[in-house]
């Protein structure tokens, strides 16, 4: 049998990636959580979370297409406000560097969430760095942590996985969540955004992100708890069968992989 996932796409796997935008979707209408700061009203969605589960299902390239079509079609048919608009693909990097991980392309998922991270400090809120590095720490604290988690949940997910999967589903959930929240902070930070869309000047912006380490990492280990929570009966159902991208993964049993590999080639021999 061969383990590599293939990349033809198949009617089934068009039709939950079609599932799963429109759950997306259905989850967006259910009232955010709204948190009132200094600058405004925060909402967290219960939507965005829900991002984690794609990516761990359908992949990192399926689950990626089904968040990015969720959230196209939410911002579509919820007002198209300008002001969500820049935002719209974040879910798809949670989807995306989640999937990457767990089907051990975690090199291309560090990528992502690291290229990310560092064009945030060539952006006008964190320059010149040497007066504004206290504003790049502040959003970028809860990021270097989940780009230092990654190698560990990929090298060791196996072990993580005891009790039921519990710690490993909540820190690769985290890791995806961060992905989406760094994506937010990158496009707010850009003057098209700020300045365009939201008429903020750069001292507010800045203000604003010397908030993050008070508000966004709490939000996204909740996230991550919810996902978790999901997560672990999900997977114990869908371990096994066709449903899951591909049979390797992270919590792939590597001997009974290396085994039927080795009788496929005596097979084929």
């Amino acid at each position: 049998m061969n383990l590599k996932p293939h990349f033809k796409i198949t009617t089934r796997q068009i039709a939950l990636v079609a599932i799963f935008a429109a759950l997306y979707y259905v989850l967006s209408l259910i009232a955010p959580v709204k948190i009132p700061t200094t600058i405004g009203t925060i909402e967290i969605s219960f939507a965005a979370l829900i991002a984690s589960i794609f990516g761990i299902v359908l992949g990192p390239y399926l689950g990626a297409s089904a968040a990015l079509l969720g959230s196209l079609v939410t911002f579509a048919l919820t007002g198209m406000s300008p002001y969500n608009l820049p935002f719209v693909v974040a879910p798809m990097f949670n989807a995306l560097v989640t999937g990457l991980i767990f089907y051990k392309r975690w090199k291309w998922g560090f990528a992502v969430l690291a290229i990310m991270t560092l064009t945030f400090l060539f952006t006008p809120s964190v320059n010149p760095l040497t007066e504004n590095a206290h504003i790049a720490l502040a959003v970028l604290f809860d990021k270097i942590i989940a780009l230092a988690l990654i190698l560990p949940v990929a090298l060791f997910g196996k072990k993580l996985s005891v009790a039921h999967g519990v710690a490993f589903f909540f820190l690769i959930s985290f890791i995806g969540n961060e992905a989406d929240n760094m994506w937010g902070s990158l496009a707010f930070a850009i003057p098209t955004v700020y300045d365009g869309i939201f008429g903020m000047s750069i001292d507010i912006v800045r203000g604003a992100f010397l908030l993050s380490p008070f508000l966004y990492p709490a939000i996204r280990i909740v996230q991550a708890l919810i996902a978790m929570i999901i997560l672990v009966p999900l997977m114990k159902t869908l371990k096994g069968t066709s449903w899951l991208w591909s049979e390797n993964n992270i919590l792939s049993d590597t001997t009974e992989e290396k085994a039927k590999t080795k009788n496929l080639n005596g097979t084929n021999q």
